[in-house]
C-alpha cells in the first residue's frame, strides 16, 4: 500500500512558492501578508493557528494573528474585519473556524472582502469555483487534488465517494474531482447503507469528522483513501478512518495518513492562495 504523505507534496509547493518570492525580492516587490483572526482557545485551533505562522515565516510572508476572546460580539469581529479589508497591505484574511456559537459563522465569512477571502469560503468565491471562475480554490480540497497529481493516481473514468457535504471541504471537493473527469457521489449524514455502498468506489475521500467512523476493511480491494479527519483525544490525533487489522492495508492502493497527510496540504495551499490574492493586488496597483 502507498501511504501518501503529504510532506513531500507540500515541499514541492513550498519550493515553487519561494523561486516566486525570489523574483519578487529582486524586483523589490512586497512580499505578501496574511492576517489570522483567532476567537477563542480552542486548543486545536491554536495549533492549527501557530502552524500557519510558522509556515508564513519560513517562506518570508508577514503575517498576524489576532487573537480575541471567547466573549467577543460579532459586531466586533466584523469591524476588525472591515479594517483589514480596507487595509492595502493585508492581502489575505482567514477566520479560523470554528467560530463561538454565539456567532453566525456563514455572516462572518460574508464580511470578508472576496478578493481578501484566502480560503475561498465567501459565496461570491464558492460561486466562481462552480462557474469555473475561481482564481483560488478551498485549500483543503485544492490539496487533496494535489496529492492525487503528485503521486499519479489518475482520476480521470474514476468512481470516486466523497464523504461528507460542508462547504469547506465535501462540496467543493466534488467539483474539483467533476473537474478532473471524475464520476462523483456524495454521501452525509442522511444517506442510507453508506459502508456498503463504499464497497464499490475506487476511490473514497471521508471528511466527516469523527474519529474512526469507517475502517479500512470496509473498502473495495485496491481503493485509494483519502482521510480528511482530524480529530483529537487523549488518545492523541486520529482520523475519519482507522485501520483495524495489520492485514488490511495490503488490500488498499493507497491510503493518507492522519497525522501527516491532508492537513500539511491545507497549509501548503493556504501559502499558494495568498501568493496568488498578493500577486493580483500587486498587478492592480500598477
Amino acid at each position: 500500500m502507498i501511504v501518501l504523505k503529504g510532506a513531500p507534496v507540500s515541499k514541492k509547493i513550498q519550493t515553487e512558492i519561494e523561486s516566486e518570492l525570489a523574483a519578487w525580492r529582486t524586483q523589490g516587490i512586497q512580499l505578501p501578508h496574511l492576517s489570522v483572526i483567532l476567537v477563542g482557545s480552542d486548543p486545536a485551533s491554536e495549533i492549527y493557528v501557530q502552524r500557519k505562522q510558522e509556515m508564513c515565516k519560513k517562506l518570508g510572508f508577514s503575517s498576524e494573528v489576532i487573537k480575541l476572546d471567547e466573549k467577543t460580539s460579532e459586531i466586533e469581529l466584523k469591524n476588525i474585519i472591515l479594517k483589514l479589508n480596507q487595509n492595502s497591505k493585508v492581502d489575505g484574511i482567514l477566520v479560523q473556524l470554528p467560530l463561538p456559537a454565539h456567532m453566525n459563522t456563514r455572516d462572518v465569512l460574508e464580511s470578508i472582502e472576496a478578493g481578501k477571502d484566502v480560503d475561498c469560503l465567501t459565496e461570491r468565491n464558492l460561486g466562481k469555483l462552480l462557474t469555473d471562475r475561481a482564481i483560488i480554490k478551498p485549500c483543503t480540497p485544492s490539496g487533496i487534488i494535489e496529492m492525487f497529481k503528485f503521486y499519479g493516481i489518475d482520476l480521470r473514468g474514476k468512481n470516486i465517494a466523497v464523504v461528507g457535504r460542508s462547504l469547506i471541504v465535501g462540496t467543493p471537493l466534488m467539483h474539483l474531482l467533476l473537474k478532473e473527469n471524475a464520476s462523483v457521489s456524495i454521501f452525509h449524514s442522511k444517506s442510507e447503507n453508506i459502508s456498503q455502498q463504499l464497497k464499490n468506489f475506487d476511490i473514497v475521500c471521508v471528511a466527516v469528522g469523527r474519529a474512526k467512523i469507517f475502517k479500512y476493511s470496509q473498502f473495495k480491494k485496491d481503493a485509494v483513501i483519502i482521510d480528511v479527519g482530524m480529530n483529537r483525544s487523549l488518545e492523541g490525533l486520529s482520523g475519519d478512518v482507522h485501520n483495524d487489522s495489520p492485514e488490511t492495508p495490503n488490500q488498499l492502493k493507497a491510503a493518507s495518513p492522519v497525522p501527516g497527510g491532508v492537513g500539511l496540504m491545507t497549509i501548503a495551499m493556504l501559502m499558494k492562495n495568498t501568493l496568488t490574492l498578493a500577486a493580483l493586488h500587486r498587478k492592480q496597483a500598477l
